[in-house]
């Protein structure tokens, strides 16, 4: 039997068809109470002219993560490491392989999502023509197949809120149990009852901790100045906050 060095010494790999491997990253923030996703739209061929998901093809020094951040970050002007990127959670949505899905060849993609609280305007990478958050309802009909890809991505991060404290993700350092209702509820495109919301955070054990501080002032009609929280050291909520259309659906 060859040894390892022997084989790889004759190996050819144009024995097997050239592939390629992308990253694309579903972005999501909100603004202005919206949920919101980052899209570019493409300044080359093939399908120059449409909306997209930032992405692009994995340098071969690059790992998965290190690929997703440094696209994130061409299209937000910020360099991995830096300002708000240090504050973005990033995690592995799935991969996506039909073999019909980039018309250029063979490519398969891994898809990230990725929270963050608050980005800057973006800006074009070297790719794209324009780059823009737009709200998740306005996304429209997306390159390849990234209408599915942002789909995916949507679920998960409504998911995720249901059963992680990763609301905190899209929330600053600091928050009241108002603005946290405020994520949940643009998330998860639906509205929320303020007393029931309140009552079910405080009763998960470790989502949100008192940072013993208030608001500045009052509420827009007056009253007294709301409790700050911070995220506390839950990893996952027990007892779960479902959305309410599921938790109908489970009674």
């Amino acid at each position: 039997m060859q040894s390892e060095p022997e084989f790889l010494e004759g190996y050819d790999p144009r024995a097997f068809p050239a592939v390629a491997v992308t990253v694309d990253v579903v972005a999501l923030t909100i603004r202005d109470g919206r949920l919101c996703v980052l899209l570019v739209e493409r300044g080359e061929q093939p399908l120059a002219g449409r909306r997209a998901l930032p992405g692009g093809f994995v340098r071969p020094e690059e790992t998965l993560d290190q690929a997703a951040m440094r696209e994130l970050g061409e299209e937000t002007g910020l360099r991995p490491g830096e300002g708000e990127l240090t504050r973005v959670h990033l995690e592995q949505l799935r991969s996506y392989g039909d073999p019909h899905r980039d018309p250029r060849m063979r490519v398969f993609t891994v898809a990230y999502l990725a929270f963050a609280p608050s980005l800057p305007d973006p800006r074009a990478g070297s790719d794209a023509a324009a780059a823009s958050w737009v709200p998740v309802t306005e996304a429209g009909d997306l390159a390849f197949d990234h209408d599915a890809i942002l789909a995916d991505g949507l679920e998960r991060a409504r998911s995720k809120l249901e059963y992680t404290p990763l609301a905190t993700a899209f929330a600053g350092a600091e928050f009241t149990i108002s603005e946290l209702r405020q994520i949940y509820a643009a998330v998860w495109g639906e509205e929320l009852h303020a007393g029931n919301f309140h009552r079910k955070v405080l009763s998960v054990p470790g989502f949100v901790e008192s940072t013993g501080e208030t608001t500045a002032r009052g509420g827009e009609r007056g009253g007294p100045r709301a409790k700050l929280y911070r995220a506390g050291d839950a990893r996952l909520l027990h007892p779960a906050l479902l959305r309410p259309t599921r938790e109908e659906g489970v009674r």
